[in-house]
């Protein structure tokens, strides 16, 4: 295999995201929330003798409840996903040392990347000519590279940028382990964290001589149009741009309504595809999200019809419906056009992976 040639996957994706705009999933926290599952079920079998509480710690639950995880993943394909997300969002040894699980984030990774791949190669072997993918997520993690977390003290810093590497690195072997097509960095509010993660990838694909494609999908947290370390969508974009990512594009924060201005800021500059997947709406007092499927749908379809997205799903409160909705507004709407986009292999020599 030479080293200009790409992977299946990212073959297969490309020609879908020329041709019609693809279906992201929505969100798993809302999803799981539904479960109402308390202590001794995120603990499971595996883990109930562990040390300190574990609920809320979703990710774990790849492990402890995989059939809830994997049902959540059929749910989106059932609706109109073509692209899935690891349950891996605070995978990472980072975040998992809030529950003093660190030494198992590797474990959780690869275990959320099979489920993921199980139910994909389920939903495709049932319809071949509507492949269905998986992303593997790195969240942000709970720790900025950029922000002091003390007011009095502007230089402390509560993470270095090689402990976001290291922790990231791991997570992007397992995930690849476990059978993911392609890396998303997720959520991203501190581009020096995001930094971090892309070099942590590359250097992955690196090391195992196999490239896969990655999506780049940032944060705008409030109405100043900026993420939380202070960068515009546009200087965002052009500090991630080096890497060449199958797609950028923003999540979370907002809904449809309040993102769409920082969609279009970014569609009008970027030589990849766009990606969006958008808030059901703020939430309210309760800290719940009211936008309906139809609503975000409406806004979500005006988008497409005015050029800006090649990918599209929700992210925090969206649901199977939403999706569903999204899907059917966006089907038969031409995806924006990206003249003469063809992916690049970001690292000479490689030879990119092929699952």
């Amino acid at each position: 295999m030479s080293k200009n040639t790409i992977s299946s996957a990212q073959t297969t994706l490309t020609k879908a995201a020329k041709e019609r705009i693809l279906i992201l999933d929505g969100a798993m926290g809302t999803m799981i929330q539904r479960h109402k599952l308390e202590e001794d079920d995120y603990r499971g079998t595996q883990f109930s003798d562990w040390h300190c509480d574990v609920k809320g710690n979703n990710d774990m639950l790849v492990i402890t409840q995989p059939d809830i995880i994997y049902q959540i993943h059929c749910d989106y394909f059932e609706a109109g996903a073509d692209i899935i997300e690891t349950n891996t969002f605070n995978a990472t040894t980072i975040a998992m040392a809030d529950y003093d699980m660190q030494a198992h984030s590797r474990d959780i990774n690869v275990a959320a990347a099979k489920l993921a791949r199980k139910a994909a190669d389920e939903f495709t072997a049932k319809t071949p000519n509507k492949p269905r993918f998986v992303a593997g997520v790195l969240g942000p993690t709970n720790r900025t590279a950029s922000i002091s977390p003390d007011v009095n003290d502007p230089g402390k810093r509560n993470v270095t940028f090689d402990e976001l590497v290291d922790a990231y690195s791991e997570s992007t072997e397992a995930l690849i382990e476990g059978g993911v097509d392609l890396i998303m960095l997720e959520t991203i509010f501190d581009t020096l964290n995001a930094k971090a993660a892309a070099y942590a990838v590359e250097s992955v694909f690196e090391k195992l001589g196999k490239s896969l494609p990655v999506m780049v999908s940032g944060t705008i947290t409030d109405a100043s149009g900026r993420t939380l370390s202070g960068q515009t969508a546009e200087a965002f974009y052009y500090s991630m741009r080096h890497i060449s990512p199958f797609s950028f594009g923003l999540n979370c924060a907002l809904g449809p309504d309040l993102l769409r201005q920082y969609v279009d800021e970014v569609a009008a500059i970027s030589e990849c595809f766009i990606s969006a997947h958008p808030n059901a709406g703020l939430p309210n007092e309760f800290g719940e999200y009211d936008m309906e499927g139809p609503e975000m749908a409406e806004h979500i379809k005006e988008w497409a019809q005015s050029g800006l997205v090649n990918i599209v799903g929700g992210c925090c409160g969206s649901t199977p419906d939403h999706i569903r909705e999204i899907a059917n507004a966006v089907a038969g709407i031409a995806p924006r056009n990206v003249p003469a986009f063809e992916p690049k292999m970001r690292l000479s020599g490689l030879e990119p992976f092929v699952h």
